[in-house]
């Protein structure tokens, strides 16, 4: 990691760059295959499994039998984790439920909100280098607790044309038994066209690449929605000198190990916590399995010395996906986080918690977004819909002000569907 004491805040963008590719160069990249799947369907879709997974696939869609044989796969100790987080997601989410709100304005005039699940879902599901079953907790458990009617499920097969067990496992025991063969950008173009196997949603979910990324903005000029712009993981740790550094190491190598295009960021209050945390980070590395990833995911990275009321500066400019505040007094700097998709607090909250079985959503904005986009949500599944009734009492007060708005902004017509209905109750 790159280290920087008391960097001047003009250099500060430069510093906390995302190693992102330029996003004209990936649509280029997308776009044909996004306009071929639309073209061709299924065709497009084998076409592209081959090219980019390594693997012919004849029917997408994963088989009751394909189910059974994942169940029997995954081991007992790995389902009671997963049915345990899926009880704490439940129990989070559920909790997100708004109850029907009934305002009545002015006597005689009543106002309504209601939630209405989106009826057609499309879940992502990265398989590639990580097959994140987690991900599936965190999309089908909210999208099943919002009423959406159809869930469709998307991950991309191994060289054996098969999805990975565990993602098997836990679609079925949240409920999704529409699950498809499919990954990348051509899957993200089949939520978005439909094809023959496949059909089409309302609104994608689920992280990926930048290519999966791009390819569901591009969807969003095609009329679906898409939760929140996704892209590679990232997470910034605040640590002064009560921090753990062997703890902060893990969790800054937790997101590494991600891929080559994650970024982590150490904020810390002195130089000798940045020492002790790199020495840490150097002898947990050794150890892992997917070293090759986060050594290369560290060399996007930096670590920042900086005094207290800049580095909540420098936290709210940068927006985290994750922020760890692995401090002593942590709600007293959380107060005054603004930006950040989730924040976990204290020495004994790793982000791994939020990850896989805490409760909270992992699905969060990344690459700066969590300025102005919320992470994944019961209310990312529902549609807020709005309903007004007047009485007759209620127009005659109502209307008088309706007429005179109308009136100012010289839309005659709108004034006159409420004259026309004063007129009616004064000739009853």
């Amino acid at each position: 990691m790159r280290v920087f004491v008391n960097p001047d805040k003009a250099t500060w963008p430069d510093l906390l760059k995302r190693p992102t590719m330029d996003l004209e160069e990936i649509e280029q990249r997308v776009r044909p295959v996004m306009e071929k799947v639309k073209l061709e369907g299924d065709a497009a879709l084998k076409q592209f499994t081959q090219e980019f997974d390594g693997v012919a696939i004849d029917d997408f869609q994963v088989s009751e039998a394909e189910f059974t044989e994942a169940e029997k796969l995954v081991e007992a100790d790995l389902k009671t984790a997963i049915l345990t987080a899926k009880s704490n997601i439940e129990a989070f989410h559920k909790a997100q439920k708004q109850e029907e709100l009934v305002v009545e304005t002015m006597p005689g005039v009543k106002c309504y909100r209601r939630s209405v699940g989106i009826e057609k879902v499309g879940l992502y599901i990265p398989g590639g280098t990580a097959p994140l079953f987690s991900t599936v907790l965190m999309l089908a458990v909210p999208a099943k607790l919002a009423g959406c009617q159809e869930v469709v499920l998307c991950s991309p097969p191994n060289k054996e044309g098969k999805i990975h067990p565990a993602i098997l496992y836990t679609a079925k025991a949240v409920g999704v038994t529409k699950v498809f063969k499919v990954g990348g950008a051509q899957a993200v173009a089949a939520f978005t066209f439909g094809t023959e196997s496949i059909p089409q949603v309302n609104k994608i979910f689920g992280p990926g690449n930048q290519y999966v990324t791009a390819a569901k903005q591009l969807a969003t000029r095609f009329g679906l929605a898409i939760d929140m712009p996704a892209g590679p993981s990232e997470v910034a740790v605040y640590a002064d000198a009560s921090a753990n550094p062997g703890f902060v190491a893990a969790d800054l190598l937790s997101q590494a190990e991600h891929g080559v295009d994650s970024q982590v960021v150490l904020v810390a209050s002195s130089e000798e916590v940045v020492k002790n945390v790199q020495t840490e980070i150097e002898s947990q590395l050794k150890a892992l399995p997917r070293a090759e990833f986060a050594a290369k995911a560290l060399a996007n990275s930096v670590a920042v010395v900086l005094g207290e009321i800049e580095a909540i500066v420098l936290l709210n400019e940068y927006g985290a996906e994750h922020l760890i505040l692995s401090v002593d007094e942590p709600w007293n700097i959380a107060n005054q986080i603004i930006n950040a998709g989730s924040v976990f607090l204290g020495h004994l909250t790793p982000e791994s918690a939020g990850d896989y079985a805490s409760g909270t959503n992992h699905t969060l904005p990344t690459n700066g977004y969590a300025k102005m986009y919320s992470g994944v949500s019961l209310d990312s599944f529902v549609k807020k819909i709005t309903y007004q009734e007047i009485t007759p009492e209620g127009l005659k007060v109502l209307g008088p002000v309706v007429e005179k708005m109308a009136a100012a902004e010289q839309l005659e017509a709108h004034k006159n569907a409420v004259t026309l209905r004063l007129k009616s109750l004064n000739n009853v």
